[in-house]
């Protein structure tokens, strides 16, 4: 077991831009796992709110040796996976959406027919970052079958929809639009749904695209692209804004270039956004549990904790919990906090690269003055990472775009 540091870290690893996504790939089997170097310290960002979740997050204090475990394939045969979602109603069964635009049902290492959703009609996926992107059940999806999804349509531009499932099954004529966002480039669509502990549904929506944010979408509140939503689905027609987001809109961070992945951890509520890069760095954001709206992620005066264009430091400005350098690396997938039934891992929060398939670990800790934050590579895997996922229990997967489901366990 390797000793944490009782240091401040920063990771300097690698990162992505306008990531062009190759075909297939990935791997037909699990990798053995490999340590990683050390991470390099730099200091951490104070604490932002009162409100924030004690710590320490976990009783994890050191990363177990990543050669005892492995990344087994649960399931293959998918076409471009892109995300791995639970439902949260007791059935054991994971969904995993595919880019092309159906979401098929995972159980006891199965997959069922027919999908349980085809939108493959309407899903525009010409471009590699296009597609049916993300997914999120709502809290009380076991009494009203409600789920969510985030999609290009024909022509390119951002739809958030609501499904109703019935059993294994939902029917793609009973679509009910909420939100609606012309995108003027076919990348940086962003794509994540999840909902917050508060009850809410948060949407995360890239800068638009191109390079460089030429719009300036990331650094104005008052437009949806570059930023993490937040909107009440059991209020309003079709929906309403939370009283207390910031702008009095459905925007409630903002600073981003292309959150592609972010999720809340199921103990703390805390939120960890991974934010795919420009040309050289990739970043985790960190937000603690009870932070309030309206934080300001830096993009596009900054990349990673670095200057992309000149200027003041923006008003509100959070800077990214971690980063790795394009060295590692071209686009970040951000992940989950563990919380399965291996204790040795609990409150590890798992992310990795698309280009090169390393995972990485990362932990919050305390000792009695100060908060610590560490992250190192864990795992070389080898796999076109497109996310990561849990199920009921807990235990984490990743997506490899070749088309495989693959579990952390033991060996």
């Amino acid at each position: 077991m390797r000793r944490l540091a009782v240091l401040l870290f920063v990771l300097t690893f690698a990162a992505s831009a306008c990531r062009q996504v190759p075909e297939g790939g990935g791997p037909t089997a699990t990798p053995p796992a490999t340590l990683a170097p050390a991470t390099v310290p730099a200091t951490f960002p104070p604490p932002i709110t009162e409100t924030a979740s004690p710590v320490p997050v976990t009783n994890v204090t050191d990363f177990p040796e990543p050669e005892s475990y492995q990344w087994e394939v649960v399931a293959g045969g998918f076409d471009r996976p892109l995300d791995i979602q639970h439902a949260g109603d007791g059935s054991g069964r994971l969904f995993i959406v595919e880019q092309g635009g159906l979401i098929r049902i995972l159980q006891n290492g199965q997959i069922l027919e027919p999908p349980f959703l085809d939108i493959s009609e309407r899903v525009d996926d010409r471009g590699n970052e296009q597609g049916l992107l993300g997914l999120a059940f709502h809290p009380d999806f076991a009494s009203n079958g409600f789920f969510y999804v985030n999609y290009t349509e024909q022509g390119g531009d951002t739809v958030i929809a609501r499904f109703t499932a019935t059993g294994n099954t939902a029917d793609p004529n009973r679509e009910v639009r909420l939100l609606g966002v012309q995108q003027p480039f076919p990348n940086h669509n962003g794509g994540g749904l999840a909902f917050g502990p508060d009850g809410y549904l948060y949407i995360g929506l890239g800068d638009g695209g191109s390079g460089g944010d030429p719009q300036g979408n990331g650094q104005n509140p008052k437009t949806l692209l570059g930023k993490i939503l937040r909107i009440d689905v059991n209020s309003g027609d079709p929906y309403a804004i939370p009283s207390d987001n910031p702008f009095g809109a459905e925007v409630f961070h903002y600073g981003l270039r292309n959150p592609w992945r972010f999720s809340f951890d199921a103990l703390t509520g805390d939120l960890w956004i991974g934010d795919v890069g420009q040309g050289s760095w990739e970043e985790i954001d960190f937000l603690p549990a009870g932070t309030p709206g309206g934080i300001n992620f830096g993009w596009n005066r900054y990349e990673g904790l670095h200057d992309y264009t000149s200027g003041d430091q923006p008003e509100n400005y959070r800077p990214p919990l971690f980063e790795y350098s394009h060295s590692e690396g071209c686009s970040v997938t951000g992940g989950y906090v563990y919380r399965g039934a291996m204790p040795e891992w609990q409150g590890v929060y798992f992310y990795g690269d698309f280009c090169s398939g390393k995972v990485w670990g990362a932990l919050r800790l305390a000792d009695a003055s100060e908060e610590t934050s560490v992250s190192t590579v864990l795992f070389e895997t080898g796999a076109a990472l497109t996310s990561f996922g849990v199920d009921e229990s807990g235990e984490v997967y990743f997506a490899d775009r070749g088309g495989s489901i693959l579990r952390l366990g033991r060996r």
